[in-house]
Parts: C-alpha cells; sequence; structure tokens
C-alpha cells in the first residue's frame, strides 16, 4: 500500500483521522501538515484550566498512538492549495504533496471584529498562543477586562477572569441573554443568574462600534452610548472556516466543507473531511447538513471518515467496492465548565427549541433540561453540580436509542 495520504490540518482532528487510518487497517504512508508550529494539543483548556494557570500549556499536547509513530509531520507549514483533479495539494513555500486520499482537516479560526481602532490589547481564544498572551493580559493586577461575545468560550473566559481577580470582567452580545442560541431562553436567563452572582458584568442588546485607545486599547464603545474601560477585550464572536486553499475545485464551501453521509467531499470517494469544518448530514435528526463544533466531533468524524476512506483506497488497490458502511449518526455532545457548575449536553437542543421542558430540579438551582420536536426528545442539558451532570448522562442512551428519522 504505497498510495500516500496527506492529511491537511493538525490538529486534534487530523491527529485521529491519523490514528484512525492505522486503525482501519491503512498501512500506507501518512502526512499530516498543520499551520501551526505545535504537536496537536486539547483547546478546551485554553478558556479555563489553561487560562487560569491550573494546566500547564505544555501539559495539553496529545500523546499520539504508537500506530501512528512512522506518520510524517508537516508542523509550522501551511496548505495553500487543492487540486482535487490532479490530487495535489500546495504547501506555502511552493512545494507540492501528491496523495491518493486526502483528509481536510484544517479546522476553524477566530472571528475578529471590524471596528475602527487599535489591535494592541485585543485577544481571541483560539490557539496555544492565543491563551498564553491573554493568561499574561488577566493577571495584570486590577485588570479590567470586556469579553465580546456572550457564547461558550466568551462565558468561560468571563468566569476564568473573575477567578484570576480581574477588578471588573464585563461580557457585551448583541442578544439579550448569554448562550440563548444553543441553550434557549430557560437556561439562558438562569446561566445569566449565576454569572451575576459571582460578579459577571453584563451589556446585553448591544454591539461594539469602536475601540479607544492610541497604541493599545483602553475602552471599548458601545451601539448604545457607553465606553467601557478597558486594559484587555477578548473577542469571542465565532469562527471562520479555513477552506481557502479548496476553492477553485467546485465544492460547496458556503459553510465549511458541505460532506455526504459518510464525510466525503464534493463526491470524491477519496477526499473526506473532519471536525468542526465538516459540514455533514446527520441522518438522526433532519439529514440538513451541519457543521458541530463540538470536543467529540473530531474524534467521532475521523473514526467514519477512516473507515469510508480507507475502504475507497483498498478497493482501489484490491478491486474490491469498499461498500457497506452505515451513514455517519453522531449524537452530539458537548460540556461546558463555568465557575463551579457544569453545563453538560447530549443530543441536538437546537433543534427543540419550540419544546423545552423541565425534566428534574429548578432552574434556580440544579436543572435538567429537554428540548422536544414534534413530540419526541431530541436533546438534554444540565446545568449545576456533579448530580444533575450524571442525571443527564442516563438520558443518553435513551437518545442513542431512538431510531433515526432519515433514512
Amino acid at each position: 500500500m504505497s498510495t500516500p495520504v496527506v492529511v491537511a490540518g493538525a490538529s486534534m482532528a487530523g491527529l485521529r483521522a491519523a490514528e484512525q487510518l492505522r486503525a482501519a487497517g491503512w498501512t500506507g504512508p501518512i502526512t499530516l501538515v498543520g499551520d501551526e508550529p505545535h504537536m496537536p494539543y486539547n483547546r478546551p483548556p485554553l478558556s479555563k484550566e489553561a487560562l487560569a494557570g491550573e494546566a500547564a500549556f505544555d501539559s495539553l499536547a496529545f500523546r499520539p498512538r504508537a500506530a501512528v509513530s512512522d506518520v510524517r509531520w508537516r508542523l509550522g507549514t501551511a496548505v495553500v492549495r487543492a487540486d482535487l483533479d490532479q490530487r495535489v495539494v500546495e504547501l506555502d513555500g511552493g512545494e507540492t504533496l501528491s496523495y491518493g486520499g486526502l483528509v481536510v482537516a484544517t479546522g476553524m479560526r477566530a472571528r475578529r471584529l471590524r471596528c475602527p481602532g487599535p489591535l494592541t490589547g485585543r485577544h481571541t481564544v483560539r490557539t496555544l498562543d492565543d491563551a498564553r498572551g491573554l493568561r499574561a493580559a488577566l493577571t495584570r493586577p486590577g485588570a479590567r477586562v470586556v469579553v465580546v461575545g456572550a457564547g461558550f468560550i466568551g462565558c468561560e473566559v468571563a468566569a476564568t477572569a473573575v477567578a484570576l481577580s480581574a477588578a471588573e470582567v464585563t461580557v457585551v452580545d448583541p442578544l439579550p441573554l448569554p448562550m440563548v442560541g444553543p441553550l434557549g431562553e430557560l437556561l439562558a436567563r438562569a446561566l445569566l443568574r449565576r454569572h451575576e452572582r459571582r460578579g459577571v458584568r453584563f451589556a446585553l442588546g448591544t454591539g461594539v462600534t469602536a475601540f479607544h485607545g492610541h497604541d493599545r486599547v483602553t475602552g471599548v464603545a458601545l451601539a448604545d452610548g457607553r465606553v467601557l474601560a478597558a486594559d484587555a477585550v477578548v473577542e469571542s464572536v465565532g469562527s471562520v472556516a479555513n477552506t481557502e486553499w479548496l476553492r477553485g475545485n467546485g465544492l460547496d464551501l458556503s459553510d465549511g466543507v458541505l460532506t455526504d453521509e459518510h464525510l466525503r467531499v464534493g463526491g470524491r470517494p477519496d477526499v473526506v473531511a473532519v471536525g468542526d469544518v465538516a459540514r455533514f448530514p446527520n441522518p438522526r435528526y433532519d439529514g440538513v447538513p451541519r457543521r458541530v463544533e463540538h470536543w467529540s466531533m473530531p474524534t467521532d468524524t475521523a473514526r467514519h471518515a477512516a473507515k469510508a476512506l480507507t475502504a475507497h483506497l483498498t478497493a482501489h488497490l484490491t478491486g474490491g467496492d469498499g461498500g457497506g458502511l452505515a451513514p455517519f449518526a453522531p449524537l452530539p455532545t458537548f460540556w461546558s465548565d463555568q465557575h463551579d457548575f457544569r453545563l453538560q449536553s447530549f443530543g441536538a437542543p437546537a433543534l427543540g427549541m419550540d419544546d423545552v421542558r423541565v425534566l428534574d430540579g429548578d432552574p434556580n438551582g440544579d436543572v435538567l433540561v429537554g428540548y422536544h420536536r414534534a413530540g419526541r426528545l431530541v436533546g438534554v442539558v444540565a446545568l449545576g453540580g456533579r448530580a444533575v451532570a450524571t442525571a443527564a448522562v442516563r438520558y443518553r442512551a435513551e437518545l442513542l436509542k431512538q431510531p433515526s428519522l432519515t433514512p
């Protein structure tokens, strides 16, 4: 099996893809190409334990399995172009790599605000280097911190900043409640109360129009006329798919990389996508292609995509058809640790926002909430301590047993 496989992207998704290719029986050469100089590392602690100083940044690197000890690593090098017809990718230094199979694992990058004002003092939390720089800013005595964006990362960073004894922590968001998109109004209100009790301030229903300061940010101007003093600004306003290198190949790149039910890209069995850049249909629900930016997705997508790609490459070499693989139908899972409580979710709550029911507990304390679509439970979210998070796990089996809604 001398046909090479190129994995474009050397983060967790790329590493898992290489490991799963070996697990699926692929013994040919594999090259992983990544623009960061670091070996793959765990990203969730960047906004929590590592940012708080509870975990060393050097401890976040994954330990690759022995099966990928022969993989070729090209770190600090970006893939800048691909010709899928010719089966070749180009690196930023001009070098080209030919492949028999290609894994798209280039992930996302942080979206930045396009507002006038200085850049120094503005941070994102997407990479190891981002988090190192932000920790230095948050640990300055008397730091006044403005977090723009009340989603997962924004709320986690706000909680960490409070724990680091920042003088002021204010979260800004144009929506009326934090994390209202993935949680719905009931839990979003409960989350807001918990953060406010711990000292986080909120400026909701408004956006940022400009940053004040000369050489560095000293204030954040809001659309409602207020100006928030700031020594550090964290921009947590979403992400952008790293797909520019795939342009010109006739692919749907409107939101990540569109795939089929086996994570194959553009009808090409020799190209698969993994991780949060992949936009795939999930027959467990309605079959509408969606991206899922959860920690479990790199491993789940890598396992299925590796089987699909290996089946194709093996069939090409042996003359078999490589078929028989069931459609990819994962159960999305996420968690978020904020202050001394956890959000734990299974399923797809966003699909059941029209029918939200308290399954256990009370929104003023620990609570477990169910999300239903046409009377069917499609997701659960727990908010609180260990006991209610464990209660959510019990619903995971029920969600997994439900038959798919699409063939």
